[in-house]
């Protein structure tokens, strides 16, 4: 009895001792604590938690997650991928017109089907062979009164040397072009550049306050002193930030544009790269149009229709008489309205995916927009037909959107939240474009953007394995408009990039970065024609 009193009262004597060494601790660091525990007092709206915050750090110190470990994983391979090109004089960077094409294996008769190799020696601008590859080049061959055209594929041995191969796809006169778009200490400066500043492009923000409105700086990085506004996707981490008025709250954010910064991480002599006669420079000038002949070779056997899944090469097809033909595959004439009975189209993204729906209206009579009541250039558009049962609609992807318009933010979304949303289902198609808008900011946001789309697909295609995804790939734009930030260099590495991103998914993936290439059309938004061909490889896909 005695020895169980004595435990009771030790027992007692340890419990007393644990309540106050836990009274101590949280007294002491009560604030750390408070930081810890306290939840601010938050909006959900949009999928977004906004809120009031101090300035955001440009490297917020946070234990690395499972996407920032992948973002470094992909970064490092690009790092890998583009060494840095350090110069003291312009004079040693890559000329093309001291650089030499020889064409191996010259013929008299080159014949359709064949392949002709160009190996390409690099010079600098002293007639020095250069010892290190990377140099930016873009191969295409064409027949301009055939309207054909296709890509070359560039074999870089970085050593100054690269392999140039052209498949020589028809008959008639064919010329050949290896453009310099940019050398490789452009390339090295450029990507150096991107991923030092986020402030190139910046963003305004309207509020609306009553019957008026009021005007703040946004950004994807904000370094303030000023009460900031924080739209947080807390799940993917994705956020964007404005400055917050004065007595109005955050979710009063209504309507955003843009424009570009007199901002620049690139020294005065590798600006001077960047200049227009500096950049998309021929390489092959010397060399004359060929003759291609059919030379009585066999019938080529019938290719299988195009498919959803079918895995594609480099080049991947090549542009006769106006019309895109696959290398892998045989794109059948589809009846359009016909083949979208029944479908739910679902359009995410820029611009370039923007006007498929416009095509789409354009092409289906029947088919009648739905006014959902917003305004603008980016306002999301519905389009049905009630007797077939077709819905096709297009939808912005989220910030950043580089655009000198006022658009509305009211029900901006990100992608992957959408896509979180979408059933799916066998008449459920979901077409993805994204690039264009991410090209002025460091890689990691492209790379989070992407990688978010990645696992909400990878949602989608686990409780709806029947659902068709389709990635369309980059535009190729104008070559000679603002290099730092929007060169197709930046959309190059991004389209590497995607393409290894969603390798592992059942997708499909339109190769708009070739298909353009092949048409030469070196425009942000191509003519209709290659609208109208991209657009019938998804006919081909999904019917």
């Amino acid at each position: 009895m005695t020895i169980r009193i004595t435990n009771h009262k030790s027992l007692l004597v340890l419990l007393f001792i644990l309540a106050s060494w836990i009274t101590f601790t949280v007294f002491q660091n009560s604030t750390k604590l408070w930081t810890v525990l306290k939840l601010p007092i938050s909006l959900h709206h949009r999928n977004f938690i906004m809120k009031s915050c101090p300035a955001a750090p440009l490297d917020p110190a946070v234990s690395p997650t499972e996407t920032e470990l992948r973002i470094k994983g992909i970064k490092e391979k690009l790092d890998q991928l583009i060494p840095p090109r350090p110069f003291t004089n312009v004079s040693s960077t890559t000329s093309a017109t001291h650089s030499k094409a020889t064409l191996l294996s010259p013929r008299d008769t080159y014949c359709r089907g064949d392949q002709l190799d160009v190996l390409l020696e690099v010079r600098d601008h002293l007639g020095r062979r250069k010892e290190y590859g990377g140099d930016f080049l873009r191969a295409r061959m064409s027949s301009p009164t055939l309207k054909a055209g296709a890509s070359g594929k560039v074999t870089d041995f970085n050593n100054g040397t690269y392999l140039v191969s052209f498949t020589l796809f028809w008959e008639g006169r064919v010329s050949l072009s290896v453009l310099l778009i940019l050398p490789s200490e452009g390339v090295s400066a450029l990507w150096r550049a991107r991923n030092q500043g986020y402030d190139r492009v910046i963003f305004t923000g309207q509020f609306a306050n009553g019957t008026s409105h009021v005007n703040t700086d946004c950004a994807l990085v904000l370094n303030s002193s000023a009460e900031l506004c924080e739209y947080l996707d807390s799940r993917d981490q994705e956020a964007f930030y404005c400055v917050k008025p004065p007595h109005i709250p955050c979710a009063a954010l209504t309507h955003m544009h843009s424009k570009n910064k007199a901002v620049s991480y690139l020294s005065k002599q590798e600006r001077s790269l960047f200049e227009r006669s500096n950049v998309g420079i021929e390489m092959m000038k010397k060399f004359g149009a060929i003759t291609v002949s059919k030379c009585n070779k066999k019938t080529a056997p019938m290719k299988k229709k195009c498919k959803f899944g079918m895995a594609s090469t480099i080049p991947s097809g090549h542009v006769w008489k106006d019309t895109w033909n696959p290398v892998s595959c045989s794109l059948a004439p589809i009846e359009m309205k016909e083949c979208l009975r029944g479908k739910f189209i679902h359009l995410m993204g820029d611009s370039t995916i923007r006007q498929w729906i416009e095509y789409f209206k354009s092409s289906i009579k029947t088919l009648k927009s739905v006014d959902l009541h917003e305004s603008g250039k980016f306002q999301k558009q519905f389009a049905v037909d009630l007797d077939k049962n077709i819905k096709i609609q297009w939808q912005k992807h989220s910030y950043p959107l580089v655009v000198s318009l006022a658009y509305s933010v009211k029900e901006i979304e990100y992608i992957a939240r959408v896509i979180d949303r979408t059933g799916g289902g066998k008449s459920t198609i979901i077409v993805i474009s994204l690039g264009q808008h991410f090209r002025p900011f460091p890689i990691n946001v492209f790379l989070r953007r992407a990688l978010s789309i990645h696992d909400a697909v990878q949602r989608l295609l686990l409780r709806s394995p029947d659902t068709v995804v389709i990635i369309k790939a980059e535009n190729i734009r104008e070559m000679h408009t603002d290099v730092e930030r929007f060169s197709d260099f930046h959309g190059y590495i991004q389209y590497l990039a995607i393409k290894d991103i969603f390798q592992d998914l059942n997708v499909s993936i339109i190769d708009a970065w070739d298909i353009t290439i092949a048409y030469g059309t070196n425009n942000v938004h191509p003519p209709q024609s290659v609208v109208r061909n991209q657009i019938n490889i998804l006919l081909n896909f999904i019917c």
